[in-house]
């Protein structure tokens, strides 16, 4: 028999500035069937699908595209390059551009968490930091035994945590999970993962479907509120999405506060070491 036709392919747009060959690198979205109503969502934007603008756009509108020409059902995205999920931000290129927080990923996140049908993140290989936040976005998540691990290390290259990265892990994980996360960088392979709660189940496609029969996925996206329901169970996490391009006032804020905070200890430290200075004549 031929191969099945995927149901679409969308490219991820080049950089107005780059040639065929790198134009050709930048990758694309290839939607297949699963099973019956169960929508393999397969990406691949070399080396390791980093989350660039072009990147969350192709995302956004594949999950368009699903939602409003096909029926319901459940979404299942994974990538297509063997190592990694998604190795998070092109993090120098993020941080100089105002937009791209409230613009882009967060968009992308906030259409993610509150889709009106079950999400899956089938995680093939590695998730590090935005990569891990993208799976979390998701309702469940399965991953790899063999290859991989997921990570938050924000603090091996020094950038802090925006409220809407947070959140999420505060409404899903125990505080204790999320403390080790992020304060020491710890990675996680699957089967430790599974056992602190950060992924629903181990394996690969077959697992997967597996699990959507087990919980019934399929049925249960045919309820009219399914959307509606996840808004509400997701609302913190929602209302900081919402919120994305409050967060420079609010970093700003905090690095005013924080800054007096640093002056008032040094003030306190200087007046420490005068007594003892003192006591010393």
């Amino acid at each position: 028999m031929p191969p099945i036709p995927p149901l679409f392919v969308l490219q991820v747009p080049p950089l107005a500035a780059t040639s065929a060959s790198a134009a050709r690198q930048q990758g694309s979205f290839i939607c297949t069937q699963a099973a019956p109503q169960v929508y393999l969502l397969s990406f691949s934007s070399p080396p390791d699908n980093r989350l660039t603008p072009a990147f969350n756009q192709t995302f956004l509108l594949a999950l368009d595209i699903i939602e409003h020409r096909l029926p319901k059902g459940v979404v299942v995205t994974t990538s297509s390059i063997t190592k990694f999920y998604s190795n998070g931000l092109d993090y120098e290129n993020a941080i100089r551009d105002p937009n791209f927080f409230p613009n882009s990923l967060f968009p992308l996140w906030r259409r993610l968490i509150a889709y009106p049908m079950p999400t899956i993140a089938l995680m093939n290989g590695h998730a590090f930091a935005g990569g891990l936040m993208t799976a979390m976005m998701h309702d469940y998540r399965v991953m790899n035994p063999h290859k991989g691990f997921l990570c938050l290390n924000e603090l091996d290259f020094g950038a802090a945590l925006q409220p809407a990265m947070a959140s999420v892990f505060r409404v899903k994980l125990s505080m204790t999970t999320f403390r080790n996360m992020v304060l020491e960088s710890k990675r996680y392979p699957a089967l430790e993962a599974l056992k602190e709660g950060i992924i629903d189940g181990v394996g690969s496609v077959d697992e997967t479907l597996a699990f959507i029969g087990e919980m019934k996925l399929t049925q249960k996206a045919q309820g009219k509120s399914y959307g509606k329901i996840k808004e509400e169970l997701y609302r913190e996490v929602i209302k900081d999405l919402d919120s994305g391009a409050e967060t420079p006032t609010v970093l700003a804020t905090r690095d005013l506060d924080r800054n007096r905070r640093d002056v008032e200890a040094r003030k306190r430290v200087d007046e420490y070491q005068a007594v003892i200075q003192r006591a010393k004549l």
